[in-house]
């Protein structure tokens, strides 16, 4: 007789039972599992049912009880399908594909978009495979579903549950919002896509706009009435009135101010790109062969009047410069990326990182390319602080284009890239390659709820040709373009955030420090929290690992683990699996290592690059997406309109009235927690594995985040920390790990770390 267990059913509908009086029996001269339950035999022969396992054993390979083998091997077999054919909703396959059903050909030129992956023009990680069949106009291209569908396939194991896809009905309903486009025109008021005044911009939050007659039914005719509630709220009259945005509820103008926009480089929707400069003028890493002269046009005169006294060497010796910089990732798409409606730079931010911890900008560098063509270099204009008259309204136009630069490269590469796209195939590769029973899927799992899912649609409306995305983003066509461009330079362990820190010179080592590092911006709410996570679940992947992998040996002589390792290096990221960075999986530190990265990116960065953009990026004014005119130049009409008006001058260069509301319907959806949400350190299976060790480390693990989540309400309210709370009055709470709450309330609430990537 084997070890009693509980055995998990998960049947054709996604049901799962729980049998606990269950034991696993070897069958002499049959060579079959039987499963025992209160006298009842069950032969899996006859067994009718797609997964069945003991939920709560854990085995390496080598220590799986003779009986259970051929079952393990058998299902993973089943799981890689035999990769011919389109799947179905029915089918529980997980294969790969490259990104190439984003464009629709057929459709037209203007929807035609270039397959991501397999090439070293535009690599990128893999995909979930749908196998659907290829368009008529281009043999590499698959065929779209219709816009509005939702039945792209994902493994049905990846689904979302009930209760969440009916959360996400919202989410739909928000893409509608582009088809709805010619009613909304109808109820613009003086000018047609035009914000006449910040008024008509908070009126979105404060008065929401009527419906006309006639467009009730019209809606009622085309939307299912679950989505047509969400759209229509309680009261039935207002369309598309928004909750109020955290930035504007104490202060309306604060976002103006040039502390808050500093400070939202360390603390808002994207603090993951700030970096120190250790050379001045910045220079360029683009080749000049192909590029010119990419280097800064900042100089010393520039800066000198607002340094506190420092000088600029002084202040690059006492690492006091620092410097948002987007201008390389950019310039070589402007050419492009300008041929479309926008009109945007490549911008530099220079900063100073005063005594009280706060960044003070210096200067703002806005570069095109040469009109002679790119080999010239770029043209560039240094824009400095003022507050009044038409210098200050200059000011504030600039500060606008490097929020663009940062709003669109936080939403394709900070969000998507570097946290949707490259965890899908760890997801892909452990359901092929590690069993459930494998002590490494149980760690993995719960991190992977949901993520194919919402991938999978948002390749359906949300980064597709025509999508959301091209739609409220300044690269518009090129998006995914330049993401595959941007992903030729991710390295696996750089996603780690001490590496990431370090690489980014805002932190040095420094042993006698608690985590081994000394942050340079010593209040730098993003790092200070993240890296007390990141601790946290070290530690807790390490005593996990200790337990089942006690010595190297195990780790290189399970066949799994390095299967497993292999298919995401040669496949999952195969355009980079020649990359001399990879760990290489002989070592216990490898394996924690690597855990560890895939952890920290689908949880906790995940969280701190999606759920702050409501709060933030809700008031498109404060984080604009695109730019529809350059900067007014002095004797033109458009510099006349910003002397005289320059409110009404800055509302017309940022994201339009219609793309402010199709995108604030987006970020509204992505940044709320499903009502289901299972936090850092929960677990939504309460019998994940019977061995004690892995569940008091666990349980420990879940105590040190709620020490966490002390700490940060005390550091919020610690006057101190000037860069926590700001000039807006927002605190810090995106890498509050929440493990605390169990009310699965769910909404905007801005705080919390689900365990996934799953919105």
């Amino acid at each position: 007789m084997g070890e009693p267990g509980a055995l998990m059913i998960r049947n054709h509908h996604h049901s799962q039972f729980y049998l606990k009086t269950v034991t696993l029996e070897d069958v002499p001269g049959h060579g079959r599992i039987h499963f025992v339950c209160n006298s009842w035999v069950y032969p899996t022969h006859r067994y009718n049912y797609d997964r069945v396992f003991f939920s709560n054993k854990t085995y390496l390979p080598c220590h799986t009880p003779e009986p259970l083998r051929i079952y393990r091997e058998e299902e993973l077999i089943n799981l890689r399908g035999n990769g011919q054919g389109e799947l179905k909703e029915w089918d529980r396959v997980y294969d790969y594909d490259y990104y190439n059903d984003l464009g629709n050909p057929d459709k037209g030129k203007e929807y035609a978009r270039p397959v991501l992956g397999g090439t070293q023009e535009y690599p990128y990680p893999r995909r979930g495979r749908t196998g659907r069949k290829r368009t008529k106009t281009d043999p590499n291209i698959e065929r779209r579903l219709p816009l509005l569908s939702l039945d792209i396939y994902v493994p049905r194991d990846e689904r979302f549950g009930h209760v969440k896809f009916s959360d996400f009905l919202a989410y739909a309903l928000k893409s509608l919002v582009q088809v709805l486009i010619p009613e909304i025109k109808s109820l613009c008021d003086k000018t047609i896509n035009e914000f006449d005044s910040f008024e008509d911009v908070l009126n979105l939050y404060e008065g929401g706009l009527k419906i006309p007659n006639g467009l009730t039914s019209k809606l009622r005719d085309n939307i299912p009435w679950e989505m047509l509630k969400e759209l229509l709220r309680n009261d039935g009259e207002l369309f598309l009135k928004f909750p109020m945005p955290d930035v504007i509820k104490e202060d309306k103008s604060a976002w103006r101010t040039d502390e808050e926009f500093g400070r939202e480089m360390l603390a808002g929707v994207n603090p993951v790109i700030i970096s120190r400069l250790q050379d001045f003028p910045p220079t360029s890493k683009l080749d000049p062969a192909e590029f010119g002269n990419q280097n800064s046009s900042i100089t010393k005169e520039h800066i000198k009047g607002n340094m506190n006294g420092l000088n600029v060497d002084q202040a690059i010796r006492e690492n006091r410069l620092f410097i948002l910089d987007h201008h390389d990732a950019l310039m070589p798409y402007l050419t492009n990326i300008n041929s479309t409606a926008t009109k945007t730079y490549a911008s530099r931010t220079i900063l100073l990182l005063q005594d009280d911890g706060t960044l003070k900008p210096l200067a703002i560098e806005l570069s095109l390319p040469h009109p002679q063509g790119e080999k010239h270099g770029a043209v560039s204009k240094v824009f400095t602080p003022a507050e009044d008259g038409v210098s200050g309204s200059v000011w504030q136009l600039a500060k606008a284009y490097a929020a663009v630069n940062d709003s669109g490269y936080h939403q394709l590469i900070s969000h998507w890239l570097n946290t949707h796209a490259v965890i899908e195939p760890f997801v892909i590769a452990t359901n092929r390659q590690l069993s459930v029973l494998h002590p490494i899927y149980k760690l993995l799992h719960p991190h992977f709820r949901d993520t194919m899912n919402i991938n999978a649609l948002s390749r359906q409306i949300l980064i597709n040709a025509g999508g959301i995305l091209e739609h409220t983003v300044f690269p518009a066509k090129y998006s995914m373009e330049l993401s595959a461009i941007v992903y030729k330079k991710w390295i696996f362990t750089e996603q780690a955030l001490p590496a990431d820190l370090l690489k980014r010179g805002v932190a040095v080592r420094d042993s006698n420090q608690p985590h081994g590092l000394r942050l340079l911006i010593e209040d730098y709410p993003y790092a200070v929290d993240g890296l007390e996570i990141w601790s946290a679940i070290e530690t807790w992947v390490t005593d996990y690992c200790n337990f089942y992998y006690p010595t190297d040996d195990l780790v290189q002589n399970d066949n799994e683990l390095q299967s497993w390792w292999t298919e995401i290096r040669n496949v999952g990221h195969g355009d980079k699996k020649h990359e001399p960075w990879w760990p290489e999986m002989q070592t216990k530190n490898d394996l924690k290592q690597t855990c560890t990265i895939i952890i920290w990116i689908a949880s906790a960065l995940h969280a701190a690059v999606n759920f702050g953009q409501y709060p933030y990026a809700g008031y498109l004014p404060n984080r604009p997406t695109i730019s529809r005119r350059f900067m007014p130049e002095p004797g033109t009409p458009e510099y006349a309109e910003l002397e005289r008006d320059p409110d009404l001058a800055f509302l017309k260069t940022i994201t339009a009235q219609l793309q402010t509301l199709v995108g604030i319907s987006l970020i509204e959806i992505l940044s709320r927690h499903s009502t289901d949400e299972v936090y850092l350190g929960q677990r939504d299976t309460p019998e994940w594995t019977s061995d004690q060790e892995p569940i008091a480390a666990f349980d420990k693990f879940a105590e040190r985040l709620k020490e966490i989540e002390q700490k940060i309400m005390d550091m919020n309210n610690d006057k101190r920390w000037k860069n926590r709370v700001g000039a807006v009055n927002v605190p810090y709470t995106l890498l509050y790990p929440n493990t605390s709450d169990y009310s699965r309330k769910g909404g905007l609430t801005g705080k919390g770390i689900p365990n996934s990537v799953s919105i």
